[in-house]
């Protein structure tokens, strides 16, 4: 803990001083937004080159027992049962009214063993949910003795393999198990920028040495929160408590493709998760309002809150999640709007200190993905 009770450091905050990043408040922890070069430097240099990220304020959980995969099926509307060992896949907590509780990746790490990742806001209620609902089950086993790390962009690749040549041969989404700085180390290949790049699982102790032999790479460079924000968006991508939360569901959220067809009315196994009769009858039935991607006209930012407006000045949505695209050169949001204007191409106004200002429904991902398919 430091010496502000209220906040937790990971296993990195020294080192996060030490390269002069400013300190902010996040999910409960001490966190780097912004390191000397800048938010828009640091950006650009993880689309380019490599930036690592730590992630080590998020939930590393595994459950573990023959019955770990069925039993989380009862909390997620995902197909956990058929995922092959060494791949993981993006699901979802949902709560009796079909809301998210949270986002999450699973991994099926083998020997009826699933590896968790959770979002830190929502870490210590996702592992209550779990231990509530799955303890009977399987064991539900926080990790809390282990960092994490991300390193995201094109020069990803090359720097992992240097250092650990059978990442190389990871596919997007692929998970398995390496030595690095002479440990055992959890890597997915996936991460939160639409760049290809890789997510590391390190004992804490081993943490800073790993983020250190990263950072001795001529390609990567150490990436803040603000960066981190500014690249999921242009990806398209949801920050949980933003874009969804419990008062949305996945369908209003359009993560139709996260909704396994297994697990849905006409598959093997329909339903059996927290508000399923809901998100099944809205897959079926359609959504009143639709999460879009949205580009203001001009160069004026809108952020999260403003809300959008129809042609004859009626309230037809908002904005969850705004900034600047350094990579678009331009404002980037995302927001929720009525169905029926949800199409591509629909004009609307954000409202920022009282004017209008024009915005366009657009397709996300705002830049292409460069996830690594092979």
């Amino acid at each position: 803990m430091s010496t502000n009770d209220s906040l937790s450091r990971t296993p990195l905050y020294n080192l996060h001083v030490e390269l002069g990043a400013k300190i902010v408040p996040f999910a409960g922890y001490e966190m780097p937004v912004q390191y000397p070069s800048g938010i828009i430097k640091e950006h650009n240099h993880t689309r380019t080159r490599a930036g690592l990220f730590d992630v080590s304020h998020m939930g590393q959980v595994r459950l573990s027992g023959a019955g770990a995969a069925a039993a989380l099926e009862t909390l997620v509307p995902v197909d956990v049962v058929d995922l092959p060992a060494g791949n993981q896949r993006y699901a979802l907590f949902t709560n009796e009214q079909g809301g998210i509780l949270d986002d999450l990746m699973v991994a099926n790490s083998g020997d009826d063993s699933l590896f968790v990742v959770v979002n830190a806001a929502c870490k210590q209620q996702d592992i209550a949910h779990m231990k509530a609902h799955l303890s009977d089950r399987c064991n539900v086993e926080e990790l809390a003795d282990r960092g994490l790390l991300a390193i995201q962009g094109p020069a990803a690749a090359a720097v992992m393999a240097r250092l650990a040549p059978e990442t190389g041969k990871m596919l997007f989404m692929d998970h398995g198990q390496v030595k690095l700085v002479g440990v055992p180390c959890f890597i997915s290949r996936s991460g939160y920028t639409g760049e290809d790049g890789y997510e590391i699982s390190v004992p804490a102790e081993k943490t800073e040495e790993l983020a250190r032999l990263l950072l001795a790479q001529p390609e990567v460079a150490p990436i803040g929160l603000g960066a981190r924000d500014s690249l999921r968006l242009e990806a398209g991508l949801c920050l949980y408590g933003h874009d969804i939360d419990t008062t949305t569901t996945p369908v209003e959220g359009s993560l139709l493709w996260a909704l396994s067809k297994p697990r849905r009315r006409d598959g093997s196994r329909p339903g059996g998760y927290p508000g399923a009769e809901i998100i099944l009858g809205q897959i079926a039935n359609g959504v009143a309002r639709k999460r879009v991607g949205l580009l203001p006209k001009g160069k004026m930012p809108v952020r999260d809150g403003a809300e959008l407006m129809d042609s004859s000045g009626r309230r037809v949505g908002k904005i969850t999640s705004g900034g600047f695209g350094p990579t678009l050169g331009g404002p980037v949001a995302m927001g929720y709007v009525e169905t029926a204007l949800a199409k591509i191409g629909t004009a609307l106004d954000a409202m920022v200190r009282d004017k209008p200002v024009p915005v366009e429904v657009a397709k996300t991902p705002f830049v292409p993905q460069r996830y690594y398919r092979g």
